[in-house]
């Protein structure tokens, strides 16, 4: 079953997957409008749905020119779509102002309010946030109807399953209840009512999955985000003002977003290639020197701000994991894939010659490595996803770390296996899978068969698997099923997902 959904839902672009999710949810809102359920008329979602949509796509499209940057339409959607549940529906001016307001703010925030290419504050929260402060409407949060709960709640399981933040989800709607529970209690509620009254918030269902886990917003590390996601959902259930400002769901998730722009890296650093060259098959790597240290911990990834001349529908930002490790010092290198057709990211990142720059914008991640060196470990890549664990082992090398670490490396063809001299340096036990048997494997490196990389196969390449942390890096398919097949076979599974964003 859960191979099945990391399947179905890795084929969905993630941009493409959130805006689905959403118009499935306005459909829902709609029936249950036109059934006399919902309080609002079809009609008055319709006239903010459809502001709501128009204005954050028009303004968008005016604005990113003006930046040189290509207008991403369906980010401009998402925002509209998630106005179009915060704000008031309605037909009377003010409503409808307010809504254009929300809208225009949370488009234009997406370039003014923005650090390197990333948003500071979610762009539907800060519009809702000011739209209210003009006074001429307000932020409603009709989403929080309880007729939509279900709906609310099978939406966004999906999301946060594919975006792996459920845990995140679930901690700010605990956040929610610690403080709500108590208040409720006090103000008369009997104790069970008060007990299941946050659990079966919409509103709270809806922020969580919709808007806390928005990735240009998060903290880098998952401890901050879930530090963070207890804080934002106290401020979520505290009522409380200053002065004119009074506490709201988005200004809950404004704060929330200062403090992960504070815990983040926030200066970028000018990179400089040094050297380009394929490494095998369709896999390239770039060389350069940083012109400050780049701090990180082996494993992370790595954004880069690669200013091609028109952009594309994902903008300047491209996330690798870093190859190097922080020994290294000043170098830093990447390696990717280029199949065809390349992206216009790509085609820019492979005409970059010696002497040319690119920016490093934000370091994050948490697929680290164990502090203690005495943890038995075994590493399962596929393809390209060997080149985090370069950097795991370039590190470990340079401590003197004297690490028990196997590693099932998975290629279509032996020729393209990458870093040969690197991972026989480490000094680890390779256990090669490829279509072919290999015609000269380096020192200590074993072909295991042609069959597909899965869970039986890596239980029967390391009998010990019981005794060892299993790290795996690769294609979502293969992340998915490991990570699910492998918990309660092995100590403890960590993955490399990234969202697609």
């Amino acid at each position: 079953m859960r191979k099945s959904l990391d399947t179905l839902l890795g084929r969905v672009p993630m941009y493409r997957l959130v805006l689905l999710l959403l118009v499935v949810l306005a459909a829902v809102s709609f029936v249950l409008s036109a059934v006399g359920i919902l309080f609002f008329t079809p009609l008055e979602l319709l006239a903010t749905g459809g502001i709501a949509v128009a204005v954050s796509w028009l303004v968008n499209r005016a604005v990113a020119p003006l930046f040189r940057v290509k207008p991403h339409d369906e980010s401009a959607i998402i925002t509209g779509l998630l106005l179009f549940f915060i704000m008031k529906p309605g037909l009377v001016p003010g409503d409808l102002a307010a809504v254009a307001i929300a809208a225009a703010v949370g488009a234009v925030s997406k370039y003014v309010l923005a650090v390197r290419g990333r948003h500071i504050l979610n762009p539907a929260a800060i519009g809702a946030f000011v739209a209210t402060l003009t006074g001429v409407g307000v932020s409603y949060w009709w989403v929080g109807s309880e007729s939509l709960f279900w709906a609310v709640l099978v939406v966004g399981f999906l999301l946060v399953w594919r975006l792996r933040k459920l845990v995140m989800a679930v901690l700010f709607v605990v956040a929610v209840a610690a403080v709500m529970v108590p208040m409720l209690i006090s103000n008369g509620m009997d104790a069970g009512s008060a007990l299941t009254t946050p659990f079966l918030s919409t509103a709270a269902v809806f922020f969580a999955v919709f808007m806390l886990t928005e990735p240009l917003t998060m903290a880098p590390l998952r401890w901050q985000q879930l530090v963070i996601a207890v804080i934002t959902g106290a401020l979520f259930a505290l009522p409380y003002h200053v002065g004119p400002v009074y506490s709201s769901p988005e200004l809950a998730l404004l704060v929330g977003n200062v403090l992960a722009f504070l815990v983040g890296q926030r200066r970028g650093v000018a990179l400089t290639v040094r050297d380009s060259r394929r490494l095998a098959g369709d896999v390239h790597e770039i060389v350069f020197d940083a012109a400050a240290p780049l701090r990180f911990r082996a494993g992370q990834y790595l954004e880069l701000h690669v200013p091609h001349a028109k952009g594309d529908r994902k903008g300047f930002r491209r996330t690798f994991s870093i190859v190097s490790a922080p020994s290294d010092g000043r170098e830093v290198r990447v390696a990717f894939r280029v199949p065809e057709p390349l992206s216009s990211a790509k085609r820019t990142l492979l005409a970059l010659a010696p002497g040319d720059g690119v920016r490093a914008t934000l370091v994050a991640g948490d697929f680290t490595l164990p502090a203690d060196p005495s943890r038995k470990l075994a590493l399962v890549a596929a393809g390209i996803g060997v080149t985090p664990f370069v950097s795991h082992l370039r590190e470990s090398r340079a401590r003197g770390d004297d690490r028990d670490i196997v590693l099932v490396y998975a290629v279509s063809d032996p020729s393209e296996i990458v870093y040969a001299d690197e991972l026989q340096g480490a000094g680890v036990r390779v256990l090669v899978s490829s279509r072919a048997e290999p015609g000269s494997l380096p020192q200590g490196w074993t072909w295991i068969g042609p069959e597909r990389v899965d869970a039986d196969i890596v239980h029967a390449a390391v009998p010990d698997l019981a005794e060892r942390d299993v790290f795996v890096s690769g294609p979502p398919a293969l992340v998915a099923d490991l990570r699910s097949r492998l918990r309660g076979a092995a100590r403890r599974v960590r993955t490399d997902v990234f969202s697609g964003y």
